[in-house]
């Protein structure tokens, strides 16, 4: 028995679709075009507030309806005369240039151009602010001013080192005027004289003299003078009694400047002023050495007297430990050991030294 098949399901008449219509396909267009700026405005908000903090009052607290940033600080284009240009580009802004998304770790990277960067001096006054103020406008030493040229600064740079040096155009005549007439080398009676000594030491002199007697024109120190000619530092000072040259310690250049004085001045006032002649200043000297040397002995023995007081104290209480009486240098009871001295022997460098005869023990010996 065959089973009834069931018949096809009618075909319904489909209806005829009409095509849009030009203002339908106009509308469908900018619904789209609507929705994708407003897709592509969420995701720059979205990249910005990433990237950008939020912002705080200088107190600390964010910025709401009530707390308001702007009234409390003003901006610096309200205050600047000057336009500053931008100078950041991160990558939120790069991305309205061609539409692509940067990486999610790149989001934050901001590339400054700081050849477009302005130099605001930090808040500080400039030259700019007060044009009238001579303390901005003032060049440092050893700077160069901002008038002048590189090659108007080395020029006046090399006039300046010829005119401390007194050579070249600034080098005085050889004393045919009248009032350098009497300024002659008072050895040889040359008219090339050093200059330099001329106006420090008021000494007129020629470099060939100067070489030639070395015990009246050699330069000595502040120390050498102090302890050559026992002279002192107030009498050292004194420019209008002993004039010096000051010049920049060899040893530490952050040291004071060497005091260099003149053999023959410092001489004169010594021997003649001070002293009265060689033999005092060489009795003085002497006594000075002396006391010096009484004072390192007395010294030394009081030293020695406080060590001898200590070991005398030491003693008598290891006595009374023992349960014995006695004075300084008795033996001590108790099992320890004494030293027993032997002969005193000198070294071959000249001390002094004795041995014990039980440990072996070798101690110096000082004579007075």
């Amino acid at each position: 028995m065959e089973r009834p098949s069931t018949p096809p399901r009618a075909a319904a008449p489909r209806k005829a679709v009409s095509p849009p219509t030009p203002e339908v396909t106009r509308r469908i267009e900018e619904n789209r075009l609507k929705a994708k700026a407003l897709r592509e405005r969420s995701l720059a908000a979205e990249a910005a507030a990433a990237f950008q903090p939020a912002a705080r009052t200088p107190s600390g607290f964010l910025e709401t309806e009530d707390v308001s940033i702007s009234s409390r600080k003003r901006t610096h284009a309200s205050i600047s005369t000057s336009s500053i240009p931008s100078t950041s580009r991160n990558a939120a802004e790069a991305q309205k240039e061609d539409g692509t998304q940067p990486a999610r770790k790149f989001k934050k990277y901001v590339d400054h151009d700081f050849s477009k960067m302005t130099d605001t001096k930090g808040g500080f006054l400039s030259a700019e602010d007060d044009p009238w103020n001579k303390a901005l406008h003032a060049a440092k030493e050893g700077e160069k001013p901002a008038h002048m040229t590189l090659k108007e600064w080395e020029r006046h740079q090399l006039l300046k080192g010829l005119r401390n040096r007194k050579e070249g155009p600034f080098e005085p005549g050889l004393g045919f005027r009248e009032r350098d007439k009497s300024k002659k080398c008072r050895e040889c009676g040359s008219l090339e004289i050093d200059w330099q000594w001329e106006e420090v030491f008021k000494c007129a002199v020629c470099s060939r003299c100067k070489e030639k007697f070395p015990d009246r024109y050699s330069l000595l120190t502040k120390t050498e003078a102090k302890d050559d000619y026992l002279l002192t530092d107030p009498e050292l000072k004194d420019e209008e009694l002993l004039p010096h040259l000051n010049k920049p310690n060899p040893h530490k250049s952050h040291w004071h400047d060497m005091m260099l004085f003149l053999r023959y001045q410092v001489e004169e006032y010594a021997i003649n002023k001070k002293w009265g002649s060689e033999e005092k200043m060489d009795a003085e000297n002497n006594r000075r050495e002396e006391a010096k040397k009484k004072r390192k002995e007395d010294k030394f023995k009081s030293k020695l007297e406080e060590l001898k007081k200590k070991t005398r104290t030491e003693a008598y209480r290891r006595n009374l430990k023992g349960g014995k009486g006695g004075q300084f240098g008795d033996r001590i009871g108790g099992g320890r050991h004494e030293h027993e001295w032997g002969q005193t022997v000198e070294n071959e460098d000249g001390t002094t030294v004795k041995t014990c005869t039980e440990c072996g023990m070798e101690v110096e010996e000082l004579e007075f």
